[in-house]
């Protein structure tokens, strides 16, 4: 071979290595994608709403009377018995003490009505004589008239006075009563503070079985009558309450079923939708929007043994059921993008992404009922970028 051979056969050479690293360089590289595969499986729409625990049945105990509240004989948390644990005491307000000038008038009050009562005595005294004095009367008269002595004129006269002595014998005995009365009330205005602590306190008993909640102040103060001492509920008696926006409470049905989670256990518990308010409340979010607000009440349906540890005012989540089925076609809601007035997934059809159109129906938060377009075991592009058409080599990014 002559060195011009040797010369152009180099060139050639050369020349599809070139063309060959051409090739390779400008060649479209396989697209990097999340693939995820259409099941068929049990699927549920929900309401998420943040609530809040509370006793269904929560019990005042409320001052009887004005006076000062003793320390509180019991501590929150502790366990108290209808009618048999004493929960609270109230001491009655004392008298005031009395300065010289004020207990000299008193003084002289008692004495003015020790006298009135005397004279009440008295006068009943001298109704008591009257009387008999005309009874005596009436019997001689009517005796008398019996004879053929007296005239019935007479008689008449004796039993009129008759009656009026003895209306006159009752008003002084109720004469008598009052002035009793007066005399009381005097001699009560000089009773003075005994000092004699708790003894005359008032004793309220737990109205219900329960657990003590809150105690208003555990030390010792002034209270008035209907002035709250403390709360009792039973903590194996709790319902939960959620605030659901208007628009999602709308269809809602009592008995409808509820998922209780991030309540601080495992598994998540399993309530039941009992009462929902017939009228919504506007309510500022936390990020300043007004939005509708119905108020939502469960009951916990789960044993009682699965969430011994909520107690009243604690925090959970919810997710109300409003669709559920238990064989459904879906596919995850992160492949699916609108193409015009359609919606579309990239399917993979042994690695090229093939754009196809779904009919959809319900969804969640994680996946979407699949009506048409699709089957079970599909192979689908999670989050599609806009790398991605139909078309387009792709590559699982896991196998990377």
């Amino acid at each position: 071979m002559t060195s011009r051979s040797r010369k152009s056969l180099l060139f050639l050479i050369v020349t599809a290595l070139v063309g060959a690293l051409a090739i390779i360089a400008f060649r479209p590289h396989p697209v990097a994608v999340d693939l995820t595969t259409v099941t068929r499986g049990p699927m549920e729409v929900t309401i998420n709403a943040d609530g809040k625990t509370r006793i269904r049945h929560l019990f005042e105990v409320s001052a009887p009377i004005s006076g000062t509240a003793l320390r509180s004989p019991v501590a929150e948390g502790d366990t108290v018995v209808a009618g048999d644990t004493v929960v609270a005491m109230v001491k009655p307000v004392a008298p005031s003490l009395l300065d010289a000038r004020t207990k000299v008038q008193l003084e002289a009050a008692v004495r003015e009505a020790e006298a009135a009562a005397r004279l009440a005595e008295a006068q009943r005294r001298q109704a008591d004589e009257e009387l008999a004095y005309a009874q005596r009367e009436f019997d001689r008269t009517q005796e008398l008239v019996e004879r053929g002595v007296s005239s019935l004129t007479a008689l008449e006269n004796a039993q009129q006075v008759l009656k009026l002595r003895r209306a006159a014998l009752e008003a002084t005995a109720s004469n008598v009563d009052m002035a009793g009365s007066s005399l009381a009330r005097a001699q009560a205005a000089l009773i003075e503070p005994t000092g004699n602590g708790a003894a005359d306190a008032v004793e309220i008993p737990a109205t219900t079985t329960g657990t003590v909640l809150s105690v208003t102040q555990v030390s010792e103060h002034a209270v008035a009558v209907g002035t709250p001492l403390l709360s009792i509920g039973d903590l194996g008696d709790l319902e939960i309450e959620a605030e659901l926006l208007s628009s999602d409470s709308v269809g809602l049905n009592v008995g409808a079923r509820a998922h209780v989670e991030r309540w601080g256990g495992q598994p998540p518990l399993e309530a039941v939708l009992t009462r929902l308010a017939p009228r919504a409340d506007t309510k500022v979010s936390s990020l300043g929007i007004e939005e509708q607000r119905v108020s939502a009440v469960f009951d916990i349906t789960s044993p009682r043994q699965t969430w011994g540890g909520l107690g009243h005012q604690y925090a959970v989540f919810l997710r109300v059921v409003t669709w559920e089925s238990d064989d459904v076609l879906q596919a995850p809601l992160s492949a699916l993008f609108r193409d015009g007035a359609a919606w579309a997934v990239f399917v993979d059809d042994n690695g090229t992404a093939r754009l196809t159109h779904v009919e959809t129906g319900h969804r969640n938060d994680d996946v979407v009922e699949v009506k048409s377009g699709l089957e079970a075991g599909a192979v689908v592009i999670a989050h599609p970028s806009d790398a991605v058409d139909d078309g387009v080599a792709i590559i699982d990014r896991n196998s990377l």
